[in-house]
């Protein structure tokens, strides 16, 4: 099993990239919440990967942090559900998202995500429940200072707000440790509105 590459990133054609480890090109399928965090092409790049070996091929798919991968193959556990279905649930929500999907019930948030209709998301929260973490490892784990809690409150605003998930983490990330929710924010607009 390939669990794990680091090398050149040589391409970026979403959802495919090709990673180059040692003159080897490995062609990898990544989920959007993934794509946008990647860093330019020529420079190093390391994945958690998870390789599928199916009767029509080998398909190895990456992901820029461990609770994605967690995520992505908790998907895959449930009936119905393919990698590509499971790499669009990815790209729409981010990991934290899917887990306060999931511990809210929330069938709105997964129908928006195409491909996925209201039987497969009811099928999703039901198989999901107390299967992913409960704050989720999106925030926490790209580096956003705030605490936990607030961190969620303030991406989730954000993203209320139209802001995507790359800009308003980027505007997160420059907030001090402990920020409040209502200062997080306005920090965040503020940073926002000046990009």
């Amino acid at each position: 099993m390939i669990g794990r590459l680091t090398g050149v990133l040589l391409e970026k054609n979403p959802p495919l990239i090709v990673v180059d480890v040692h003159g080897i090109g490995y062609e990898v399928d990544v989920p959007m919440s993934t794509f946008y965090n990647l860093p330019n092409v020529g420079d190093k790049v390391s994945l958690h990967t998870h390789l599928a070996v199916r009767e029509d091929g080998h398909f190895l798919y990456g992901f820029l942090s461990d609770g994605e991968r967690a995520a992505f193959r908790q998907l895959l556990k449930i009936s119905g559900i393919g990698a590509r279905t499971a790499l669009s649930v990815l790209s729409g929500l981010s990991v934290t998202e899917l887990a306060q999907a999931v511990a809210m019930q929330e069938v709105g948030r997964l129908v928006k995500i195409p491909g996925i209709g209201k039987k497969t998301a009811e099928r999703l929260l039901l198989e999901l429940k107390d299967k992913l973490p409960k704050g989720g490892v999106g925030a926490a784990s790209l580096g956003v200072t705030a605490v936990p809690d607030a961190a969620s409150d303030i991406l989730n605003a954000l993203l209320a707000l139209g802001y995507n998930e790359r800009e308003a983490l980027s505007a997160m990330k420059a907030l001090p440790a402990g920020t409040a929710v209502s200062d997080g924010i306005r920090q965040a607009l503020k940073l926002l509105s000046k990009a």
